[in-house]
């Protein structure tokens, strides 16, 4: 029995799910739209972040190509891609400061990137690496279980084995499908999680589930979504990574309407009920 003169515990505030809404195929034409407006109207900060991503793909081919690995050229271009979403959180927070009317500029756009290192950012990071990792490493078991231990001298020599003999074959076959899992599998964890880690205070589980919540409520649009993203991607690194420095810009401003769109603005408090 509750003492005279007490008072009641009250219950500590519950922050309910984010609000995922469905979206159509209109929505990511009207996020493109967004996103290419974002870049013409911060091209700076676009061209700055997109030059990071290119850069870094340049620079681990070349370094393949260093240590006489070309042949894995194609398969790190390919892993490299996955990991796109991290480089564009500072687009994410261009975007929002535009969205809001604030003043851009370097120190605050950078400074909001440096102060991720601490947060929950950091840990879908970890999610990118671990599943670039797990590409890296199925790609070489892959190799090893069809082409065996031997190794290529140039990647002209790579790709004539692989296109040109059975076991090359099924190495692609096996390889793609085995990626195209792994894509799928990142893809729904990531699309919608950078972006609200960005803009929320939420851990990245929460962020992840709201992000596959996403995918699974607007299926089509977001498969659509996908393969815009993986085409324009491909076509951005065939001229040595140059594309990127206008493509990624674009596809993460473009991520940034796309989330505002698919989550509902979150309520100012929410408290349990008793």
């Amino acid at each position: 029995m509750q003492e005279q003169g007490t008072t009641a515990p009250v219950p500590p505030a519950v922050r309910r799910d984010p609000v995922v809404n469905a979206i159509g195929i209109t929505d990511i034409v009207d996020a493109l739209a967004a996103g290419l407006r974002d870049f013409r109207r911060a091209p700076q900060f676009g061209l700055f972040f997109g030059a990071i991503y290119a850069g870094g793909g340049l620079l681990i081919i070349l370094t393949a190509s260093a240590f006489q690995m070309s042949y894995l050229s194609y398969p790190l271009a390919a892993g490299f891609a996955l990991i796109g979403p991290f480089i564009a959180v500072g687009l994410y927070e261009v975007s929002r400061r535009l969205e809001a009317g604030e003043t851009l500029s370097w120190p605050s756009v950078l400074g909001v990137v440096w102060a991720q290192r601490g947060r929950e950012i950091s840990w879908m990071a970890f999610v990118v690496l671990f599943v670039l990792i797990m590409w890296m490493y199925q790609v070489r078991l892959l190799l090893a279980l069809f082409l065996g231990f031997q190794s290529f001298a140039t990647f002209g020599e790579f790709v004539s084995e692989v296109v040109s003999t059975p076991e090359g074959l099924m190495f692609l076959l096996v390889g793609h499908v085995v990626g195209a899992i792994l894509s799928v599998i990142l893809f729904s964890l990531t699309v919608i999680s950078f972006p609200l880690l960005m803009d929320r205070d939420r851990d990245f589980i929460t962020a992840m589930i709201t992000s596959v919540r996403a995918v699974v409520t607007s299926p089509l649009p977001m498969v659509g979504w996908a393969i815009v993203v993986t085409v324009t991607l491909i076509i951005s690194m065939m001229p040595a990574f140059m594309g990127l420095l206008v493509t990624l810009p674009v596809l993460g401003h473009t991520t940034w309407h796309l989330y505002r769109r698919c989550v509902a603005p979150e309520p100012a408090a929410t408290v349990a009920s008793t």
